[in-house]
């Protein structure tokens, strides 16, 4: 019986990295080295002249032989621009949709997030993954909207339920709060407490978070940082080994 699930988000920044290279291989090389089962990527592209036309989710996930669905929370006309969740185990597709806006010059583009299970040996997980707007009232809709009846609210969305994703927002802010009502941050549960990360460079806030339900037992968090991650995107990865047993 399989007990131990390690799961990884990610902002890849569109695979541009801190020096300007676009390299979706050396995305894929820093979720290698940590092993995930399971990754949660923000801003992806799709068929964006940007990147040269790449489904980046599809060829990252081909690197490292991994499954995974892309939902586009940006579409214009073929190009298209969202969050993935990759893994190694099957992986069946819940939800997937965009959330809510409002007025503002902050407010440039949609906001989505993506609900999978995950079939993890004998367990199934429930996966979210979402990426939020800078404006803060953007953002305090959105979080509300994520603890209603569509997602973290949803009674299939209970049980073995890790949410993660680039919240744009520090823990003292109303957005995080909304969740750690619900859910449990799971660097609050280990020696690493609060650790940046962002900007990759030099990380001074913590926009990146992994939650998860109190079914699920937090064995460790780590955010490495070393120069591949450093030079890989404008965030650093957060990785967290669970007991969902």
């Amino acid at each position: 019986m399989r007990s131990r699930l390690r799961v990884m988000t990610y902002n890849a920044h569109s695979c541009v990295g801190t020096d300007g290279e676009l390299s979706h291989v050396r995305i894929a090389e820093v979720i290698a080295s940590q092993d995930p089962d399971i990754v949660a990527i923000q801003e992806l592209d799709l068929a964006r002249m940007r990147s040269g036309r790449l489904d980046q989710a599809a060829v990252i996930a081909e690197h490292l032989k991994m499954r995974f669905h892309f939902h586009p929370a940006l579409r214009v006309k073929e190009e298209m621009y969202g969050d993935a969740i990759l893994s190694k185990w099957p992986l069946t597709l819940r939800h997937a949709g965009e959330l809510p806006t409002v007025k503002s010059r902050l407010a440039f583009e949609p906001r989505g997030a993506l609900w999978v299970t995950a079939a993890c040996g004998d367990h199934e997980v429930q996966i979210v993954n979402t990426h939020l707007g800078l404006s803060l009232r953007e953002r305090n809709a959105q979080a509300q909207a994520l603890v209603g009846p569509e997602w973290l609210g949803h009674p299939g969305c209970r049980q073995r339920v890790v949410f993660c994703g680039d919240l744009n927002t520090p823990p003292c802010l109303a957005a995080y709060r909304t969740f750690s009502r619900v859910l449990r941050d799971s660097a609050l549960h280990t020696r690493m407490r609060r650790r940046a990360t962002f900007p990759s460079r030099f990380p001074l806030v913590r926009l990146d978070y992994l939650f998860v339900s109190p079914d699920i037992r937090v064995v460790d968090v780590r955010v490495p940082r070393d120069e591949l991650t450093r030079a890989a995107s404008d965030h650093l990865p957060l990785i967290a080994d669970l007991d969902i047993t």
